[in-house]
C-alpha cells in the first residue's frame, strides 16, 4: 500500500512469473480517473493507520471490476464501460511509468529507431525501414493495438496468421510479418514483460520463381518494340480486364513508344540488372571497356547489400552507345543524366511507364502475359531471362561468377532462377561424351 500511495497517477502492476496479473491504483488516482464517468456518489472512509480504503457502495465495487476489465486483455469489453472511461483509464494505466513499454505502439517506435541506427551503420537499407513501417501500419499494429505484449499467446498468433491469410497474402509475406512480430516480442523480453517469445505458427514458404521469356519470345518482343517505335503507334487506353479507362495515369507524351523500350529490353537481358537498377542507371555509372573482350563495367549504387561492379555481355555495349548518341542529340548525356527515359525526373514514374510499355509490346507481339505455370510476366522477368540464357547457352558458365556478377547468391539462383531449368533444356550437354585420348 505504501508503493500504491507513492505511485501517483500510475498503476502498480502485480506480476506473477514476470507477467502482469492485475493492476492496483491509489484511491486518489481512482477518483481522478472516475471524474465525469459515474454520477453515483462514492462514500469512502479513509483509515490512515493501516493505509487502506474501504469502498461502501456496491456501484464502486462494480467500478473497480470495470477497471480490471479495461486493463486486462479480454476479447470484448463490458458493455456498460463508457468510451470516455476507456480513454482516460487507458491513458493513465498503460501509458505512464514502467508499464508504458508494455504496449505494441511504444515497442514499434523503439524497433523503428533501432532499424534506423542499423541504416546509419550501413547494415540495412533505408528502403527496408520503409517496408517495416508499412507492415506495422497495415496489419501488426491494427491487430495488436489493445493487446499488451506480456499477454500474447500462441492462440493470438494463430489468429494473427489467419488475418494475414484472409487478406490473401502469400506464405512468404506472412513469414515476413511474423519476423516483425518476433522482433517486437524480443524487445518486450528486454523490458522484462516476457520470459521467452511465445510459440509462433510455422509457415512453409513456397518458392515462386519468376517467369521468363524463351529465345523466340525474346526476339519477338524486341522486333515488336522496334516496329512500334518506327511507326509511332499510340498505346490503347484500355485495361486488360475491364475495358476502356475513364482516367488514364500515363501522360499523353508517353503513349507513343520511343526506342527506349527496345533498348531497355535488350539491355536487361544482356546485363543482369534489376528494374530498380535500370531506373537509377546514370551515365556516370557506366564505363565502356574495349580489350580482348568488349563489355560495360557498371558501378551501380548498392542494392540488397551488394555493391560489386557488374559487367555486361557485348550486345549491351551497342545498346548503351545508341542510347547515349540519342541523348546527346537531345542535349543530354551528361554524367548525372539517366540512360533510359532521361527526360523523366520522377524515376518511379519512369519505371512504371517502362512496365506499361512492356505489357503493351508483349500484347502486340502475341506473347502471353503469363507463362505455362500461370506466373505473371513483368519487367522483372527480363532479369530472370538474362540469368537463364547464361545457364542455357553459356559455355562452361561458373555459377558463383554468374551469381556475383548478377548481385545475388548461388542459393538464390538455385531457388528462384535455375529452379525452372530441366534436363531437356540442356539435353545436348547431358548426351555429350568426352573424347578419348590416344
Amino acid at each position: 500500500m505504501n508503493i500504491v500511495g507513492e505511485s501517483g497517477a500510475s498503476a502498480v502492476a502485480i506480476l506473477d512469473a514476470n507477467q502482469p496479473v492485475f493492476y492496483v491504483v491509489s484511491p486518489d488516482a481512482w477518483r481522478e480517473m472516475s471524474k465525469g464517468g459515474r454520477t453515483t456518489s462514492q462514500k469512502v472512509e479513509n483509515n490512515k493507520n493501516d493505509n487502506t480504503e474501504l469502498l461502501n457502495e456496491s456501484d464502486d465495487l462494480d467500478a473497480l471490476g470495470e477497471l480490471y476489465e479495461e486493463v486486462a486483455p479480454v476479447p470484448a469489453p463490458r458493455p456498460k464501460l463508457r468510451p470516455r472511461q476507456r480513454s482516460v483509464m487507458t491513458d493513465s494505466v498503460l501509458t505512464q511509468g514502467a508499464m508504458r513499454s508494455n504496449n505494441f505502439d511504444v515497442l514499434a517506435d523503439q524497433l523503428i529507431a533501432q532499424e534506423n541506427q542499423r541504416v546509419k551503420r550501413g547494415e540495412l537499407s533505408a528502403a527496408s525501414v520503409g517496408i517495416l513501417k508499412n507492415r506495422l501500419d497495415a496489419h501488426v499494429l491494427p491487430y495488436f493495438k489493445y493487446i499488451p505484449p506480456s499477454q500474447v499467446t500462441p492462440m493470438m498468433m494463430d489468429a494473427f496468421v489467419k488475418r494475414l491469410t484472409d487478406a490473401h497474402l502469400s506464405s512468404t509475406t506472412v513469414s515476413q510479418y511474423l519476423v516483425v512480430v518476433r522482433k517486437l516480442l524480443k524487445l518486450a523480453i528486454r523490458h522484462g514483460f516476457l520470459r521467452e517469445v511465445p510459440e509462433l505458427p510455422t509457415i512453409k514458404v513456397a518458392n515462386r520463381p519468376r517467369s521468363m521469356l524463351s529465345l523466340k519470345e525474346y526476339a519477338a518482343v524486341v522486333r515488336t518494340a522496334h516496329r512500334l517505335a518506327r511507326r509511332g503507334d499510340k498505346a490503347p487506353e484500355v485495361k486488360a480486364s475491364s475495358g476502356h479507362r475513364e482516367r488514364f495515369w500515363v501522360q499523353p507524351r508517353n503513349l507513343s513508344l520511343p526506342p527506349d523500350m527496345a533498348w531497355a529490353i535488350r539491355f536487361m537481358v544482356n546485363s543482369f540488372v534489376r528494374p530498380g537498377d535500370l531506373r537509377q542507371l546514370q551515365h556516370k555509372h557506366v564505363q565502356v571497356v574495349r580489350g580482348s573482350s568488349v563489355y560495360l563495367r557498371m558501378t551501380l549504387p548498392q542494392t540488397k547489400r551488394h555493391d560489386a561492379p557488374m559487367v555486361t555481355l557485348r550486345p549491351a555495349v551497342q545498346v548503351y552507345e545508341a542510347a547515349l548518341a540519342q541523348a546527346q542529340r537531345d542535349g543530354r548525356g551528361g554524367p548525372d543524366d539517366y540512360v533510359f527515359l532521361p527526360a523523366e525526373t520522377d524515376r518511379n514514374y519512369a519505371l512504371a511507364v517502362l512496365g506499361f510499355w512492356f505489357k503493351w509490346v508483349m500484347r502486340e507481339a502475341g506473347v502471353a502475359p503469363t507463362d505455362a505455370m500461370g506466373r505473371l510476366r513483368t519487367l522483372y522477368c527480363l532479369r530472370h531471362t538474362s540469368i537463364m540464357f547464361r545457364l542455357l547457352y553459356g559455355q562452361g558458365i561458373d555459377m558463383l561468377t554468374l551469381a556475383r556478377n548478377a548481385r545475388t547468391s548461388v542459393q538464390m539462383i538455385e531457388r528462384f532462377y535455375a529452379s525452372a531449368l530441366d534436363g531437356e533444356m540442356n539435353v545436348a550437354m547431358l548426351q555429350s561424351r568426352r573424347t578419348s585420348k590416344n
